[in-house]
């Protein structure tokens, strides 16, 4: 994974969303929060596209290491098989081709443990990112409840004029610096609904097994 993506996923996950939500209580909040996490969103589909080329990656090692095996068996026959009619010049042809082999096979090994290791370390971002995003969520709840009660207690109306004002202007000024420090456009980073649904399903379903599997492992140490 690239410098620059590892470091943008650190910081997520590093950051309060609290301490956020401080930052810009005169900011509209609400709104800016929305497009935090939606900036989460998309660094979870940048983490998740490096992690689809490193499973595909993975599979096309295993995919040479599987046919290179093969290949230095054949030679290995053909070789005995030179021998035994007493053709040192064609086993020594045959024989080159197994050293040829044997050479790359080393290097292809190599990769296939980097690239498991980064698929793992890969997974373990999405983890966190989709842990972080949960977080965000929570304290924007925990955040607009707080504001619906202090506006019931006070007994003064939301102006809706001026408050969409401000969130128009807050999303404005976000988009600009999403745009000059990502190179990205907010509006492209969208995914369909439809996506977006499956996508939280499957995170869901990852999650529940997740759980289950941890409540096991705690089970199963009792006595």
């Amino acid at each position: 994974m690239a410098d620059s993506l590892r470091t943008r996923v650190s910081q997520i996950v590093i950051g309060s969303a609290h301490a956020l939500l401080d930052r810009l209580e005169d900011q509209a909040p609400e709104a800016m929060m929305q497009q935090a996490i939606r900036e989460v969103d998309v660094v979870i589909d940048e983490v998740r596209a490096e992690l689809g080329r490193a499973a595909a990656n993975r599979h096309l090692a295993q995919q040479q290491h599987a046919e290179l095996n093969r290949r230095h068996c054949d030679l290995a026959t053909q070789v005995d098989e030179a021998i035994a009619m007493g053709r040192d010049d064609l086993a020594r042809v045959v024989v080159i081709k197994q050293l040829d082999i044997e050479a790359q096979i080393p290097v292809i090994e190599a990769s296939l443990t980097e690239l498991s290791t980064q698929e793992k370390e890969l997974s373990g971002y999405v983890e966190a990112l989709l842990g972080k995003r949960r977080d965000m969520e929570e304290s924007l709840a925990q955040y607009v409840a707080s504001r619906s009660r202090t506006a019931s207690a006070t007994g003064h109306a939301i102006q809706s004029s001026p408050a969409q004002a401000s969130v128009d202007k807050a999303e404005a000024t976000f988009g600009r610096l999403f745009q000059r420090h990502t190179g990205l456009s907010p509006a492209g980073c969208k995914v369909s609904a439809e996506e977006t649904s499956k996508l939280k399903e499957l995170d869901d379903l990852v999650q529940a097994k997740r759980i289950e599997a941890r409540l096991a492992q705690l089970k199963a140490t009792k006595p």
